[in-house]
């Protein structure tokens, strides 16, 4: 009898280890679990994340509707619409937004402002083209309210400004025949914000170089101080390593001089 009790017991507490020996878990850890295929995040493509690329000095474009990246370029999309008053409001759906201009100078042209879905596409790196193409008519960078930078030439033929130039209105805008709103000059309601100012940066070209106010270090810039493309490499607030940048003069050619000092990217609405 003892035996059999004996044998008895042992084949109890060998039953009860074994029953227990799978019930706690705790001390599995994640790294040491197997993944699964609904967990596996080691093919995840995260070509399309932002996360891994500094945005903030894009970010100062706050006409934007929406900011990201897209391969090798930072995508800006816009509506275009000047963030000021303009008489170009007049008889436009934004007609509250109008602002007359009373300067003897001014001369009103018969086009009106409208809005576009306009995106643009700068490159995320920009280098220094080994062939710098000109400038053309139409849109040639952004404004940080998202107007668009257009060169020297009044259209269609590359022509001087002399005439066009009065009909910019009192924040050195106009629309073309479309209805795009832009600023050949400096736009001075952008320099005049105390955020922003004279020494600021006011928006990029399309080869994504940064464009600045026509004050450096409290001091006019002249065309005198830059290159033939109407810039100079230095560090700046935004680039403190330093980078290629334009600035904004009184002078013709304004903003751009002989073609862009990069490679652009493209506007399109």
């Amino acid at each position: 009898m003892k035996k059999a009790y004996l044998v008895t017991l042992l084949l109890c507490i060998f039953l009860m280890n074994c029953s227990t020996s799978n019930e706690d878990d705790s001390d599995v850890t994640p790294q040491d679990e197997t993944p699964t295929a609904d967990d596996d995040t080691t093919n995840d493509d995260s070509s399309d994340d932002d996360s891994s690329v500094d945005l903030s000095v894009y970010k100062k474009i706050y006409g934007a509707s929406d900011i990201y990246v897209e391969g090798d370029f930072v995508v800006i999309e816009v509506d275009g619409l000047p963030d000021h008053g303009s008489p170009y409001y007049q008889d436009t759906e934004w007609s509250s937004r109008y602002e007359a201009y009373n300067s003897n100078d001014f001369h009103l042209n018969p086009n009106r402002i409208s809005s576009f879905d306009r995106v643009v596409k700068l490159p995320l790196d920009p280098q220094e083209a080994t062939n710098h193409q000109p400038t053309s008519l139409g849109t040639m960078g952004i404004a940080v309210n998202g107007v668009s930078f257009y060169n020297q030439y009044a259209g269609p033929n590359n022509e001087p400004l002399t005439d066009e130039i009065f009909s910019f209105d009192q924040y050195n805008g106009h629309p073309q025949r479309s209805g795009e709103y832009h600023y050949h000059l400096e736009p001075v309601h952008l320099t005049s914000q105390d955020t922003i100012g004279s020494e600021g940066l006011l928006g990029f070209l399309l080869d994504g170089f940064p464009v600045y106010g026509p004050r450096e270090n409290g001091v006019a810039v002249t065309n005198d101080d830059l290159d033939d493309y109407h810039g100079h490499s230095h560090a700046t607030e935004d680039y403190p390593d330093g980078t290629y940048h334009y600035h904004i003069t009184a002078e013709d050619p304004y903003i751009n001089g002989n073609g862009y000092y990069g490679t652009p990217g493209t506007s399109t609405n």
